[in-house]
């Protein structure tokens, strides 16, 4: 039987995750040209942010597949068999280790869609209990969620896009721009797929995503390149509440938040050459 805790807490709570961090995350990035663009000045050369990222962030692998298919929550298939995992269970400010919440991530592609599938091992779960998962849920991130956070475009890193999953499969899709006030978007919606399942004998529930590439590119994946991307977790409640991610966190804010674009790692795609005969 899965043990579900409700009760309440507030150090994540929305608008302390988003109150100033539009601006505070641009200047980190941009460095010194922050100012110049608070005042109207003309935008950075995008080299100069991109060499502001630091090098020594991790890589997550995503293979080609030659064929589609739609999520279910099962990842023992062998769609994901022969996928290369990563894996985190680190406090996303301080780096304080949580090996029995660790989390795993793997990714495929296809001509169309980005998959990714998460593994995340839990004591007790925290949800919001009873309501329907189809009616995208603002405030997710206050209760138990897994986060990617995708920027296409590794030379416009303050764009980028924010999905969110629960272990009862409610979700939430954002269009984040740092530069914009409010900087994320809620009427934006990518169309992505979603399926989780909860193994309460073995304390882990799985996550499975097929997010369409259109509306995140407007076109194709150059394998060739890569993409930048974070991922994070949140789990329990008040007062022992854990806020997770992959890459760590540079600045340990007082609104706790993820919105760091300087900590994303690279998505690198293997494509089908590389691959050979792709299955």
């Amino acid at each position: 039987m899965i043990e579900v805790n409700m009760a309440g807490f507030e150090n994540l709570n929305h608008a302390c995750r988003q109150m100033f961090v539009c601006m505070a995350s641009i200047c980190v990035v941009l460095g010194p040209t922050c100012l110049g663009q608070a005042a109207g000045n003309s935008s950075p050369n995008p080299s100069e942010v991109y060499a502001a990222m630091r090098h020594d962030h991790p890589v997550i692998v995503s293979k080609f597949s030659s064929r589609d298919i739609r999520p279910n929550g099962e990842l023992d298939k062998p769609f994901w068999s022969a996928s290369p995992r990563v894996s985190f269970d680190q406090a996303g400010f301080t780096r304080t280790p949580y090996p029995k919440l660790e989390t795993e991530v793997a990714s495929r592609w296809t001509r169309n869609y980005l998959y990714l599938a998460f593994w995340c091992h839990y004591q007790t779960l925290t949800v919001f209990e009873g309501e329907d998962p189809r009616v995208e849920r603002w405030g997710l991130w206050e209760k138990d969620v897994v986060e990617a956070f995708i920027a296409p475009d590794p030379q416009r890193p303050f764009h980028y896009f924010e999905f969110e999953i629960a272990p009862t499969n409610q979700w939430l899709d954002l269009e984040i721009n740092l530069k914009k006030n409010p900087f994320n978007d809620a009427q934006w919606n990518s169309g992505f797929e979603h399926a989780t399942q909860v193994d309460a004998a073995r304390h882990v529930w799985t996550s499975e995503w097929r997010i369409p590439l259109a509306p995140l590119t407007g076109s194709d994946i150059m394998p060739t390149g890569g993409w930048r991307i974070n991922f994070y977790r949140s789990d329990g409640a008040d007062p022992h509440r854990r806020a997770m991610s992959w890459g760590a966190l540079p600045r340990e804010l007082p609104q706790n938040s993820f919105h760091q674009p300087e900590s994303f790692g690279l998505l690198r795609f293997v494509n089908p050459r590389a691959l050979g005969a792709a299955h």
